[in-house]
């Protein structure tokens, strides 16, 4: 049976591609999207996924707005990276429907009770919603199957030296997650760095003759403007989010390690910092499966393989 997951996401381009590979793949069974603030401002983040449903002919997909600031600090965008909408580039169509009349929070709730089946949450941003859900519904933890997320590292940030954007813009929230003792798939930037799209894989996407590949190679040539920056030492784009979608879709295409995950929500240089003990040093039993290794290739080719469900 098809695995019923609920995205939460704050698009953002590489969330969009992400939502893209999920609505593509008849192994997943979406319930619902939810949007938080992160990669830009709360309305422009919800109306960027109804864009994208919009574009995908998924309305049948119930949409809902949640957080609009962290749990216990003030919101923090990413502009630079998104541009002015969130998903500068293509062309997107107006959404053709509305979002529900119900909170992030009470759509998640909802969807997790009605499932028959365990439902994977798959968040690509801050971690505001997920964690709200968690305290508010402790009733509804069992009927969590996984929580698989973008975001954190093992090594160095990109936001500041020490942290992730996703983590840092609410690590209150992370924590809430990390600690709930729900089974957690971590795609950290180890991973999704690895996850480059070159230019020669947008050329590929250009080539299939659908309008969501089209939209695609289109959120890609500006998703690589940033990065294209020498101080990233980048060849192409990473493309985080979707990391979550193919870790559902093609397990084998990573390598992963059980590990301890703190988040430090205190330090001056290191907030939100996530603190991954790969060595066993603390003694804390693991809490989440971290991806740390990728088939970038075989990434590639999974994406290219559902961009042609589109035709």
């Amino acid at each position: 049976m098809p695995r019923p997951i609920i995205v939460d996401c704050d698009p953002g381009h590489d969330d969009a591609i992400a939502l893209i590979l999920a609505m593509a793949s008849p192994e997943l069974k979406p319930l619902a999207v939810t949007t938080s603030a992160g990669n830009q401002t709360p309305d422009k983040t919800l109306n960027n996924a109804l864009r994208i449903l919009t574009l995908l002919g998924r309305s049948d997909v119930a949409v809902a707005g949640g957080a609009i600031k962290p749990l216990a600090r003030e919101l923090i965008i990413a502009d630079n990276v998104h541009g002015e909408t969130g998903l500068d580039g293509p062309a997107l169509p107006q959404p053709s429907f509305a979002p529900q009349p119900l909170t992030a929070v009470e759509l998640m709730a909802a969807k997790i009770r009605q499932s028959a089946q365990p439902v994977t949450l798959v968040p690509t941003g801050p971690l505001t919603n997920i964690a709200l859900l968690l305290a508010s519904h402790p009733e509804l933890h069992q009927n969590i199957e996984r929580i698989v997320l973008m975001g954190g590292a093992a090594t160095l940030g990109n936001w500041t030296p020490a942290a992730e954007f996703n983590i840092y813009v609410d690590p209150e929230a992370a924590e809430v997650v990390f600690k709930a003792g729900i089974p957690i798939t971590m795609c950290g930037l180890e991973v999704t760095h690895q996850a480059q799209i070159m230019d020669e894989d947008i050329d590929r996407i250009r080539a299939i003759n659908n309008p969501v590949a089209q939209v695609t190679a289109e959120l890609l040539d500006f998703f690589m403007i940033y990065h294209r920056d020498p101080k990233w030492g980048f060849t192409g784009a990473p493309l985080h989010d979707p990391c979550t979608i193919a870790w559902l879709l093609a397990p084998e295409l990573f390598e992963t390690v059980d590990c301890w995950v703190g988040i430090e929500t205190k330090g001056e240089h290191t907030q939100g910092m996530t603190v991954v003990d790969r060595y066993q040093l603390t003694g804390k039993p693991a809490n989440a499966t971290v991806a740390l290794g990728l088939d970038r290739q075989g990434f590639v080719d999974l994406l290219v393989e559902r961009l042609r469900f589109y035709g």
